[in-house]
């Protein structure tokens, strides 16, 4: 029995495609957690939710630009937040493109602030049996890229 049987899906594409399709899955991911209220965005109010309720949290998104890799302050916090998600079974990927993360989930909150997209989580809805297929695609392969010993894998968002 394959991991494709168990899970009932179409085997995995290789390379790049997979990468891709992974990228497609997230933007989705992304506008249906947004949707449904299931998005927190900002490396502060990410540590408060992980800190009070880790147990609701389905999926961890890090995100910096090239300038951003510079940021100590930064590169510490993404270390801690990586360490927890390991600790807590929680997928987490990281995105190269701030800039079309903000397209994704919009530059600003409800009160006109801009946000700290430099971390996103995805939490579980409160409603019973919600299962977000682009949620189990992201699962799956990142459970893919552990097997090749790539823990926090980058995915490129679509155009």
């Amino acid at each position: 029995m394959t991991l494709e049987e168990i899970h009932g899906q179409q085997p995995a594409p290789a390379g790049h495609d997979w990468i891709q399709g992974a990228g497609t899955a997230l933007h989705e991911l992304l506008v249906s957690a947004q949707r449904r209220g299931c998005l927190t965005a900002g490396v502060y109010e990410s540590a408060k939710l992980m800190n009070v309720d880790p147990d609701n949290v389905a999926f961890c998104l890090l995100a910096a630009d090239q300038e951003d890799e510079g940021d100590i302050a930064l590169q510490i916090h993404f270390t801690l937040i990586q360490a927890f998600c390991c600790e807590n079974d929680i997928d987490i990927v990281r995105v190269n493109d701030v800039a079309r993360l903000a397209a994704i989930v919009g530059p600003s909150d409800e009160s006109g602030e801009p946000r700290d997209l430099h971390c996103i989580l995805i939490t579980s809805p409160n409603e019973e049996g919600w299962k977000d297929p682009a949620l189990e695609k992201l699962n799956l392969f990142c459970e893919e890229r552990r097997n090749v010993n790539d823990w926090v894998p980058t995915v490129t968002l679509p155009e």
